[in-house]
Order: structure tokens, then C-alpha cells, then sequence
């Protein structure tokens, strides 16, 4: 009936039955128009067909909706661990913690690493951005932000510049100096606002553009010279709290999780939502794509790490078992997609085999939840950051 509702703050002549009332500005086909509100449902009440009632269009959407899970599942032929019968199994790992980088005063939320393979940021709940030498363990760049609960940040493909955000509904980008004396803080430059905290923010293929997600519900895309929104993306019902881009270097498509328990995949050119995943039964905290960009996985607080196939449209892989109790929240996949490495909330990381869906290890020593684990670039290591203030480089 129309593409956009929304209350304005006018009061005047209703532009179908002219008395004076509170008004709704609405949009068709472009052409806006002044109703009431009892005008505005009268008029979503006769485009309904003769006969037609709100029951029966919900009955026709489910039974469509069960027809569409039929010819899915017609598809449905064989299992991903039965193909991977056949493949040798991944043989024992000797991943150790290599590095252990301390500066955070409280729980660091974020961390993301720079394309040289050796730079990092990480963002905490202590309100600051630490830039750090994942060689030396030098903090290179630290900048104060003005409200705690930094709950994301990137690094820019270019390594020039970090972007984080957090509970003051902002993104901002701060480019960085060679000068390490340099207050870069001054330089800060707001460049995505939204009207709930920012969970999450990822660079396109460029330092130009800059997707967010937030608790507002909502993903966008944003122009970082301009702050101008170039594209929004509406659909979650709920708190939007993690995003991916397609690995692709003309991929132009991202997933996002969230609280609504649903996994979507989008359109950036189109804003359209193209794939919708809902498997989980508890908050998705966290989305990544499977290095081939044919693929992704979802954390979540059911305990369980799914695998989804966008070109089978399906789950194909649980990765769960009946000790691990606690919610997953973040995880990435190895260069090769060969391994998963899930971070959960009782301090460990699971490492598992994509294709057998079988634990491979556990690795030990953080003392509180995991918030972040990310590979390198390069695939030599891995980098976790915790709600104990500290980040580890495991390798």
C-alpha cells in the first residue's frame, strides 16, 4: 500500500476528510499525503480484496511458507560430516598462547586486525581505542573517547585509519599519524549516527565507505568523507549485534545477526534483505562469512555455532555438543575454512572441524567471556579478546 509511515509533529485539515487533527505524513509512490489516523486505516482496511480478512493472509503466508521449506528440503539429499566421511581428519593442533597484550582498564569488547598482518586495534569498555604492534606488544596509538562501552571497531584496508563506536550511537573515524605524540582524538570525525548503540563496523573495500549495525534494529552504509547515509537496511525486529561483508573484492552483499534470532543476508546496491536464516533459538552475536564467501557461520547464546550454504539455502552443519553449556559469541573461520574457532562465555575457545562438525581442541586461558576472535590476514594467527581486559595472540 505504501513504502514508508511516520509520525509528524502537524496538525491541520486531513487531506481526505478535512477535519483538523493530529496528522501522519505518508509516502506513495513518492507523493506525500496528510491523513488521520482514522483515515489511514480506513484506507489499509479496502485494500483489502472482498472477503479477504487479516486471518486468512496470515493462513496463506504460512501455508506458502510451508511450501517453500518442501521443495528446500526436496534438496536436502545428504549431509555435510557424510560427505566428509572420506576426507582424513584434522590432526592434533599445537596452538599456544604466543603473546598476551595488557593496557586495557576493563573488559575489551572489540579488536580487528590491520592488512599489514601485524597491527591491531581493540576497543573496551574503559572508553579507549588502543592501537598496538602485535610484534613487540608497543601500544602505538591510544585515544580516550568521550563514553564507555567502545563496542566496535576496524581497521581501514588502507591501515590509515581505525573506526570505532559504541553506547554514543556514533561511529567515528580517526585517521592515524606517524607521530606517535599526535592527539588524534582532535582529530576524530563523527561519520555514522544512529538512535541506539553502535554494535558493530566494518570497512568496505575501501577507507571511502563504512557499514554499521546497532541496537536501533538496523544496518547502513555510510560515505566517510561526507557522513552522508548512501544506503539503510531494515528488516531485523530486534537489536542488530553483528555484521560481515563478503570476502569478495566485488562481493556486495554482508550478513548480519542478531537478537531476533535471525541471520540476513543483504543487497548493499538495493538495500534489499535477499536470504533469511532462522535456526537458532536464542540472540546471534556474532556472523562471519566462510573464506570462499559461498558460506557463513552464526555464534549464539543457544550454545551452538551454525553453518549455513547460501547457494543450498540451508543449515548444513551444527557444531554443539552436551558439555558446552554456555552461549558462543564470536567466531571466524582459518584461511583455509578447514578450522572454526568459537569464543564462548566460559573463558575458552573451541576449534572445530567445518566439515566433520567434530571438536578438534579447546584452548585455555583467558579468566572471563570471550568477546572477539579474529585470524590474521595472513592465517599464522589468532588474536582473542576478553572481558579480562587483556588480549592473547595464539599461534
Amino acid at each position: 500500500m505504501c513504502d514508508q509511515t511516520f509520525m509528524a509533529a502537524t496538525f491541520g485539515p486531513c487531506d481526505s476528510c478535512g477535519n483538523p487533527s493530529p496528522l501522519m505524513n505518508i509516502y506513495i509512490k513518492s507523493e506525500a499525503i496528510n491523513y488521520c489516523s482514522f483515515c489511514v486505516e480506513l484506507m489499509a482496511y479496502q485494500e483489502l480484496q472482498r472477503g479477504e480478512t487479516l486471518e486468512k493472509l496470515k493462513s496463506e503466508s504460512e501455508t506458502l511458507k510451508k511450501k517453500l521449506e518442501e521443495e528446500r528440503n526436496k534438496l536436502n539429499d545428504v549431509e555435510l560430516h557424510q560427505l566428509a566421511e572420506k576426507i582424513e581428519e584434522v590432526g592434533a593442533l599445537s596452538i599456544k598462547t604466543r603473546r598476551v597484550l595488557k593496557g586495557h582498564g576493563n573488559k575489551v569488547l572489540c579488536m580487528d586486525w590491520c592488512k599489514d598482518k601485524r597491527r591491531l586495534v581493540s576497543s573496551s569498555q574503559d572508553g579507549k581505542v588502543i592501537v598496538w604492534d602485535g610484534f613487540t606488544l608497543n601500544k602505538e596509538h591510544g585515544m580516550s573517547l568521550p563514553c564507555t562501552w567502545v563496542m566496535a571497531c576496524a581497521y581501514a584496508p588502507s591501515g590509515c585509519a581505525v573506526a570505532c563506536g559504541g553506547l554514543d550511537n556514533k561511529c567515528s573515524v580517526i585517521p592515524l599519524s606517524l607521530d606517535k605524540n599526535e592527539n588524534l582524538a582532535a582529530k576524530k570525525k563523527s561519520v555514522a549516527m544512529h538512535t541506539n548503540y553502535v554494535s558493530g563496523c566494518t570497512f568496505t573495500n575501501s577507507d571511502m565507505q563504512i557499514l554499521t549495525c546497532s541496537g536501533d534494529g538496523s544496518c547502513a552504509l555510510w560515505d566517510v568523507e561526507s557522513g552522508q547515509l548512501l544506503q539503510s537496511f531494515h528488516g531485523h525486529t530486534a537489536d542488530v549485534l553483528s555484521l560481515d561483508l563478503a570476502p569478495s573484492e566485488t562481493g556486495n552483499t554482508f550478513v548480519s545477526g542478531g537478537c531476533d534470532k535471525k541471520a540476513r543476508v543483504w543487497d548493499m546496491r538495493s538495500g534489499q534483505n535477499i536470504q533469511c536464516f532462522e535456526s537458532h533459538e536464542s540472540d546471534i552475536n556474532c556472523v562471519k562469512y566462510y573464506p570462499s564467501g559461498d558460506a557463513f557461520a552464526s555464534a549464539s547464546d543457544d550454545a551452538t555455532c551454525r553453518f549455513y550454504d547460501l547457494r543450498a539455502d540451508r543449515e548444513v552443519a551444527v557444531y554443539q555438543k552436551d558439555s558446552i553449556i554456555f552461549g558462543a559469541s564470536t567466531v571466524d573461520f582459518s584461511l583455509s575454512g578447514r578450522l572454526l574457532f568459537a569464543g564462548y562465555n566460559d573463558y575458552t575457545i573451541n576449534v572445530w572441524d567445518v566439515l566433520k562438525g567434530t571438536r578438534i581442541s579447546i584452548l585455555f586461558g583467558h579468566e572471563n567471556r570471550i568477546s572477539r576472535v579474529r585470524v590474521s590476514p595472513d592465517g599464522t594467527a589468532l588474536c582473542s579478546a576478553s572481558w579480562d581486559s587483556t588480549l592473547r595472540i595464539w599461534a
